[in-house]
């Protein structure tokens, strides 16, 4: 027998052939693998083998140290559903220093507004921490810009200097939000359009468990002559969803700046029945609608007024059957 590694191993491993069949390999490495054990005792220079295996334990690595703090401030840009219902956005100052950052005054800067926004609900930023502040949207951004590509900027007032601080929008909040703006603009220049208050069930009666009902859509032209608005297809919501079963109403409303006032009713249904939806759904009552306005396609948010809101929430908890849980 040969030693290799200081274990003996059989000569006869020698003798298996490379052609042998796979499962008479593994015969055969099974009666080789046996031949130490039953050899070892009739062999005086055999090496003594324990035979109780051996159990490694991996001491895990501890993580790998923080990255020293750069000294600077980071910003960026986000908006919730509950910001963009209140017409808001927050920019969020990241203190990466190693101390309590306390600002007086934050102000954002964007060509595509026309006026500076200056930040609410100051408060001190620890190190190494988060911290989002509110900033009102304007009425009427500036529309003649609402396609540049730009990089606003924050300017921080805190502890006794002014800092400028490049902001990041990872989700475009302010693109998006001038874009739909300006369409909504643009679209009362041609009608107002609005939700009716009152969210029509079958009959005088209660709403009982599994009813639907229609939600109106009210167009009112402004008498400018010349010009179209179609709207047409309206999105679904986590609560309000047509009867049918699909995501959106095509209602195709066609709408001329001169013509008369029009409504449209889309039968309704409550989209899911789970409290969860409609504890988190903070646009719940913010349709998303497709329009044509003279020609160009886009999307603009109509949100119902809250009489309006309040009666379609209502007439939801009744159907799914929540009133009384």
């Amino acid at each position: 027998m040969d030693r290799r590694d200081g274990r003996r191993v059989p000569s006869t491993l020698a003798m298996v052939p490379s052609s042998t069949s796979g499962r008479a390999a593994l015969v055969a490495l099974a009666l080789l693998l046996a031949l130490p054990a039953c050899s070892a005792a009739d062999d005086p220079d055999a090496a003594t083998v324990d035979p109780s295996p051996s159990i490694r334990t991996l001491t895990p690595l501890p993580p790998p140290p923080e990255p020293p703090p750069t000294g600077r401030l980071l910003a960026d840009l986000r908006q919730s559903s509950r910001d963009a219902a209140l017409g808001r956005i927050q920019v969020w100052l990241d203190n990466d220093t190693t101390g309590t950052v306390t600002p007086t005054r934050i102000v954002y800067r964007d060509p595509r507004l026309r006026a500076p926004l200056v930040a609410e609900r100051l408060r001190p930023a620890p190190a190494q921490a988060e911290r989002g502040y509110t900033l009102v949207l304007p009425d009427r951004p500036a529309c003649a810009a609402r396609d540049e590509r730009v990089t606003g900027q924050v300017v921080v007032r805190h502890d006794g200097r002014t800092e400028p601080v490049e902001v990041e929008d990872p989700t475009d909040v302010v693109g998006r939000f001038v874009r739909a703006r300006c369409l909504e603009l643009a679209v009362a220049e041609v009608a107002r359009l609005r939700w009716s208050d009152e969210v029509v069930a079958p009959g005088d009666v209660p709403v009982q468990v599994g009813d639907t009902a229609a939600l109106t859509l009210v167009a009112v032209p402004t008498g400018e002559p010349g010009r179209e608005l179609v709207v047409e297809t309206v999105g679904a919501t986590p609560i309000l969803s047509p009867v049918d079963g699909s995501s959106a109403w095509s209602p195709r409303l066609r709408v001329r700046g001169d013509g008369p006032r029009q409504e449209v009713r889309l039968p309704l249904k409550p989209t899911r029945c789970d409290t969860h939806a409609f504890l988190e759904s903070g646009g719940a009552t913010a349709l998303r609608l497709r329009v044509v306005l003279d020609g160009e396609p886009g999307e603009l948010v109509l949100r119902m007024g809250p009489a309006g809101a309040a009666a379609a929430i209502d007439f939801a908890v009744a159907s799914c059957g929540l009133g009384n849980t």
